[in-house]
């Protein structure tokens, strides 16, 4: 009995060894402790009441969390209790992803993010990624790389194969407003020296049914901030499907009037790219998801407007329990009832830089 006893705990302890990637118990008690001193500030920068306060947490739990990734083999620690960002690892395992939210007020919102690599002999590779989106009025039409990223908090990663080269596609969300929310669809890629490239030619459509009749880097749609809009990843037709967005105003050129209109489209992986399909014609998504609502769109592309503000009501009720679970589920921060509008903080060296 007493063999046994010894056995099973040394088998525990190659398990722990194995899952902690070669991160000693020694290290692994110092990312803990440093971990405990940065998860205040991980949420006081998304929920103090004052943006100077927010922006200094942001600083402080920076210096901090690279602090902890410098720790040696910190790659397999989970973090799990820094609910406040997005940790994705790729599917692959070869990097995981770090994303989270900044917001002064409700008129801006900017995202801060990481890649850190794995490494052979466990330290820290980690590429910064600075949001510019801001600063550019066409963030589809070119390939970008870490400094000059195009925010996001990410959900979710797939990775796909061109030829010998991994696709990485990422599904994000933005607040990007007061009138209006973002979400995206992009590519990730590594260069010949192993540096991070965003976007790339790997969406096709067809020109008599898109108007994205340009090539397309990334690709993002733009809806009512009120309103619940949703890109997931179906793994049964293993194609990422989502909402067809209209304008309840009758207003194409006012995209923050957008909102679904019960019907779908999608992108399917075909040829080393995704092949955009214009209309669904299931009417499930997948598993576990809730079967597809009666369209609003006749057969010859006209709206019910009856139907399209029934549903538009629907989303403004079902808003704020929805965005809380969509934040739990996918680490994404959530904003502060407190926050009011402020003049634009003066921003600090540390506060943009790792």
């Amino acid at each position: 009995m007493k063999k046994i006893l010894v056995f099973s705990t040394l088998l525990l302890f190659v398990l722990n060894s194995k899952g902690q990637g070669n991160l000693t118990n020694d290290n692994r008690q110092v990312i803990i402790q440093l971990e405990k001193k940065i998860k205040g500030y991980s949420e006081e920068m998304i929920n103090d009441e004052h943006w100077f306060m927010r922006f200094m947490a942001d600083s402080l739990f920076t210096r901090g969390f690279v602090k902890a990734l410098k720790i040696n083999h910190s790659f397999n620690y989970p973090f799990d209790s820094i609910t406040s960002v997005s940790k994705l690892y790729a599917p692959d395992s070869s990097f995981r992803i770090f994303t989270w939210q900044m917001m002064r007020d409700y008129t801006y919102y900017r995202q801060r993010g990481a890649i850190q690599m794995k490494t052979e002999d466990g330290s820290l590779k980690l590429y910064p990624l600075f949001d510019v989106s801001d600063f550019t009025d066409k963030p589809n039409d070119s390939i970008r790389d870490s400094k000059n990223w195009i925010g996001a908090i990410y959900y979710k990663i797939l990775l796909n194969n061109d030829g010998d080269k991994k696709v990485f596609t990422l599904l994000g969300y933005d607040e990007n407003g007061p009138r209006s929310n973002k979400k995206w669809i992009d590519i990730l890629t590594f260069d010949a020296n192993g540096k991070p490239q965003f976007g790339g030619n790997y969406f096709k459509f067809e020109p008599d049914t898109s108007k994205h009749k340009k090539s397309v880097k990334r690709f993002n749609v733009e809806y009512k901030k009120e309103s619940k809009m949703r890109i997931l990843f179906d793994k049964e037709e293993n194609m990422i499907i989502y909402d067809h967005l209209a304008s309840e105003n009758d207003e194409p050129e006012s995209l923050y009037t957008y909102v679904p209109d019960g019907s779908y489209e999608g992108f399917k992986w075909k040829n080393n790219h995704w092949e955009h399909i214009a209309k669904l014609a299931t009417q499930s998504l997948g598993n576990g998801n809730a079967p597809l609502p009666s369209m609003i769109l006749d057969d010859e592309g006209n709206v019910d407007q009856k139907k399209l503000e029934e549903m538009s009501k629907r989303n403004m009720m079902l808003q704020q329990e929805e965005a809380k679970e969509e934040a739990n589920k996918n680490g994404i921060p959530s904003k502060s009832k407190k926050s009011v509008a402020q003049p634009l903080p003066k921003q600090s060296k540390d506060v943009n830089e790792y």
